[in-house]
């Protein structure tokens, strides 16, 4: 049987999920680590800066290599570390001396693959031949927030009914999916820019233009409005707002991840009629307040809100931004698909990072850490702002291309 190119679209969408097992379901896992390793939360930090700067690293060499190796072989690998990310995880840390120095080793592996998804997934679906890309690529992008949910309501569930000392046994069911994945994509055609006769800029070219540098802090900003509530939503709901796990788990994680996966398909679909810079802005406002709900107000059901509102907030800043940069450059193609990732994944290890370091010199208070974490969005906002008036604006009917 021939597949198609909607085998290849279906392959990309459940990579968008193989990408959010790893980033999803270790989270989940900080308080029992912190618990049974004895790790401090100023360590557990560093496996998520450690995560999101090996997925930079590897965005940065994927420029180099990517065109030379071919999109097969590099997608394919990157499926085959985060399955052995997933798998290392659970053994790592009882096989060598240092819990921690495993944990390491496991997240330098499954970020090595996650950050190669990260770069290739949006431009083979951009190159396969589909009449509707804009509905394609709305879809991929909502996937990543239908496999957050997924993630945290299966490991929920496992979590209440084998118990929490049972997570190793998750962790190599997870690494199932991968695995098939992968086999899938040994077998899909896959289309590249390149093969169309794309002529891309050169970096050289894109570094030349000030609205690229403007469209990479910008994914800097929203990588980081996504991920510093979404990485410690988990921990947070437990340790600061004093939830059952359970509870924690599906109102923080799970919530965040269905509300940005609305706000995502909502634009997908009705984007031609929204004003962009309307949306964006109301969003930043609104990821403002949400920090706030968290941070300032003291009861613990205004906070899971908060947490929740966050991913309705944030949903729409990174498809928007690498919209509005797709419409704004032509002819980025592949380079600018490469930093315009890397520019992310620096923002998903900044803002987490910087929630972690902040709660831990406030005597491991995450409340403190989220309230710095506003400087995020307030940044965000002020660059729409200055794109909506120093520029001319882009149409919204071209921005929905991605959503």
């Amino acid at each position: 049987m021939q597949l198609s190119y909607k085998s290849t679209m279906r392959a990309c969408f459940t990579a968008y999920i193989v990408q959010a097992i790893p980033i999803n379901f270790v989270p989940l896992l900080f308080l029992t680590f912190h618990k049974d390793f004895t790790i401090p939360f100023s360590d557990i930090t560093v496996l998520i800066t450690l995560n999101f700067l090996v997925q930079l690293f590897v965005d940065f060499l994927s420029a180099g290599f990517i065109d030379k190796i071919g999109y097969r072989a590099s997608v394919v690998i990157g499926h085959m570390l985060s399955a052995l990310g997933l798998v290392s995880i659970a053994m790592l840390p009882y096989i060598l001396p240092d819990p921690f120095i495993g944990l390491l080793i496991s997240v330098i592996i499954y970020a090595s693959g996650g950050g190669l998804l990260e770069v290739l997934l949006s431009p083979i679906i951009e190159a396969c031949p589909t009449d509707n890309k804009e509905k394609a690529m709305s879809l991929l992008h909502s996937f990543y927030c239908w496999g957050q949910m997924i993630v945290v309501l299966l490991s929920t569930v496992f979590f209440s009914v084998l118990g929490i000392n049972n997570w190793r046994i998750l962790a190599f069911i997870w690494a199932v999916l991968p695995v098939a994945n992968m086999l899938l994509f040994t077998k899909v055609p896959i289309y590249s820019l390149h093969e169309k006769g794309a002529d891309g800029l050169t970096v050289r070219e894109l570094f030349s233009m000030r609205i690229f540098w403007v469209f990479m802090f910008m994914m800097l900003c929203a990588g980081a409005c996504e991920h510093s509530v979404s990485q410690w939503a988990s921990t947070f709901a437990e340790q600061e707002l004093g939830v059952d796990k359970t509870i924690g788990d599906l109102a923080g994680p799970m919530s965040f991840a269905f509300l940005m996966g609305c706000a995502r398909a909502c634009y997908g679909k009705f984007g031609d009629r929204m004003d962009l810079d309307h949306f964006m802005k109301s969003s930043c406002i609104l990821c403002i307040a949400s920090y706030l709900c968290i941070s300032i107000v003291p009861s613990p059901f205004v906070g899971l809100i908060g947490c929740a509102l966050t991913g309705l907030s944030v949903g729409i800043l990174w498809p928007a931004t690498f919209s509005k940069s797709v419409a704004a450059i032509p002819g980025g193609n592949t380079a600018m698909f490469v930093f315009l990732a890397l520019a992310g994944d620096l923002g998903c290890s900044a803002g987490p990072s910087l929630v972690g370091f902040v709660a831990s010199h406030f005597s491991d208070n995450l409340k403190a850490g989220i309230l710095a974490a506003v400087v995020f969005p307030v940044l965000m906002l002020i660059c729409i702002l200055y794109l909506k008036h120093g520029r001319k604006p882009v149409r919204s009917s071209v921005d929905s291309s991605l959503a």
